[in-house]
Order: structure tokens, then C-alpha cells, then sequence
């Protein structure tokens, strides 16, 4: 969005989809919530609450298209929705999501966005004890992978263009790191997965990844918003295995992850940051220095202005 690498930002944008804060104030309708609770939001704000999709709890699918957070139209107000990067934040009740005081609040707004993105394929695919699973790239969203998946009993093997990444890896709960470079080690893997959650942001070659997965297994992608290259379609014709995509999860489900993670105590890996610093910020972000996600202390927003 800052760039419209997408070419869909709508200016100006006021970023910010993983949120976290008190509520200060409440409609004369709102029944779940009361000032002083502590709460999060995610990446969407509404969605038409009426087709087959929102009658799932599947929101994020709605057929009528949900509201981002931010960059979302309004239905509402008009014009499009602006983000959490802002002193406050006005949400339909629906939409919003009760965090745990167990948990800290820094390390919880993350969840909302890169943990729930790899929560939903994990529990979608029923990801359960046992299974070898496999996370593609270590960054903001392969470091919650790990995590969850070792969390829920598989076995765990980081798969990593760098070597470097699998001490912190295995401190992250992976049993196993793999580098995809090595062809020797890669094909000792062959076809020996269950499941593989695909985290790469950017295109790249699937070949090597679908020759890992066993007989009818699944590659999800969850980071590649972008045209892929092409692959062999007989990798997956000869192994009757998948390539899927998966978006984040409805509110139900982030919810789920949100309880999830209180009662194993999973939050993201972050650094936080003041407002005043976001440009340097967004720079090391582009060279992949960061360990795992940028949060921003709110109340910096104050003291900048």
C-alpha cells in the first residue's frame, strides 16, 4: 500500500490492521464490550453479514466483498476506511476480538494478521500430532508457521533459503531446518511431507517444494500475492497433491487463535518502535532486518504531533 506494489492503494492511506488497545467508549447497542476491555482487530471491519460465505464465519471470503480495515471502501461513512495508525479506532462490535491480559500487548497485535494468515491453513488442513510439516521462509509470517505448528504436535522442519536462520529457527520450535539450496538434503526429503505452508512474499520456482510433499498433500500459499512461475503439472499429477491458497481467518476462527494463544502462551516476536521512526523502519523491513514484526507504541503518535 505505501507503494502500490498491488496497484490498489487509494491515498491517503492511513495504515494498520493489527490492532490492539482498551476500549474507551461503546454504542447504546453494543452488549459485549465495556469500556477498559481489552480488544483487537484484525484486517477487516465489515463484510455483508448475509452470503453464504458470512454464514460460515468465513468473513473474509464474503461474496459481496469484506471492508479492510484500511484501504476498505466504507459503507458507512463513504470514501474508504483508514487504519490503527491513529489515536483511536471506531469498529462494528462484530469485528472486534477479546485478548487475553495473560498475554503481552505488544506481542499480541501481530496475531491478528500474520499469526491468524498461518493459523486458518493449519487448522483448515487439520494439521494435527505427528504430521511433518514444513514452513517455507522465515520472516513475519513463517515465525508464527513454526510456532503454531509445533504447538499443535507436528514435526516441525523449517525450510529456509539460509542456513544462517535455523539456530533461530529451532529457538522458534522447529525440530528441523532444511535449506533448500542443498539439492542432497532436498531430495532426502522427497516426497516425505504432510503439509507445507508457503510463506515466500514474492513469485518463485514451486518445483522443488511439490517434489517434498507426499501423496496427496498440500502446498498452501500464503504469502505470493503476485503471478507465480510456472511449474511441471506432472508433480502433481503423479502424487494426486494440491497447491492451495488461504487468506486470513473469520472472525470466529481469529478468535479461536486468539484463546489458542493464551493458553500456550504464543505471541509474535517484535520490536517496537516509535511513530517518529516508521521510515527507518520501512527500509530495514525491505532488507529483511527485523525479528519478526515492527509494532508501534500508539502514544508515540502524541508526543510526535
Amino acid at each position: 500500500m505505501a507503494r502500490n506494489d498491488w496497484g490498489v492503494a487509494m491515498y491517503p492511506v492511513v495504515p494498520g490492521h493489527e490492532i490492539v488497545g482498551r476500549v474507551t467508549d461503546v454504542g447504546a447497542h453494543v452488549k459485549g464490550f465495556k469500556p477498559g476491555d481489552l480488544v483487537g482487530v484484525g484486517c477487516m471491519v465489515d463484510s455483508c453479514q448475509s452470503c453464504p460465505s458470512c454464514d460460515e464465519g468465513l468473513e473474509q471470503y464474503c461474496e459481496n466483498g469484506m471492508v479492510g480495515t484500511y484501504n476498505g471502501d466504507d459503507k458507512v461513512l463513504g470514501g474508504h476506511t483508514y487504519g490503527g495508525y491513529s489515536g483511536k479506532v471506531v469498529v462494528n462490535e462484530k469485528f472486534v476480538l477479546r485478548v487475553s491480559d495473560k498475554l503481552e500487548t505488544k506481542a499480541v497485535a501481530p496475531l491478528l494478521c500474520a499469526g491468524i494468515t498461518t493459523w486458518s491453513p493449519l487448522r483448515h488442513w487439520n494439521v494435527k500430532k505427528g504430521d511433518k510439516v514444513g514452513v517455507v521462509g522465515l520472516g513475519g509470517l513463517g515465525h508464527m508457521g513454526v510456532k503454531f505448528a509445533a504447538a499443535l504436535g507436528a514435526h516441525v522442519v523449517m525450510i529456509t533459503t539460509s542456513a544462517a536462520k535455523g539456530e533461530d529457527a529451532k529457538r522458534l520450535g522447529a525440530h528441523e531446518v532444511l535449506v533448500s539450496k542443498d539439492a542432497d538434503a532436498m531430495a532426502a526429503h522427497t516426497g516425505s511431507f504432510d503439509f507445507l505452508l508457503n510463506t515466500i512474499p514474492v513469485k518463485h520456482d514451486l518445483n522443488p517444494y511439490i517434489a517434498l510433499l507426499k501423496r496427496d498433500a498440500t502446498m498452501v500459499i500464503v504469502g505470493a500475492v503476485e503471478p507465480l512461475d510456472g511449474f511441471h503439472g506432472a508433480g502433481l499429477i503423479m502424487g494426486r497433491k494440491r497447491i492451495a491458497g488461504s487468506l486470513i481467518g473469520g472472525i470466529a476462527e481469529t478468535q479461536e487463535m486468539l484463546d489458542f494463544c493464551a493458553e500456550h502462551g504464543i505471541t509474535s516476536d517484535v520490536e517496537m518502535i516509535n511513530i517518529d521512526t516508521i521510515n527507518n523502519a520501512y527500509e530495514r523491513m525491505q532488507k529483511s532486518d527485523v525479528k519478526y514484526r515492527f509494532v508501534i507504541d500508539m502514544k508515540s503518535l502524541k508526543a510526535a504531533a
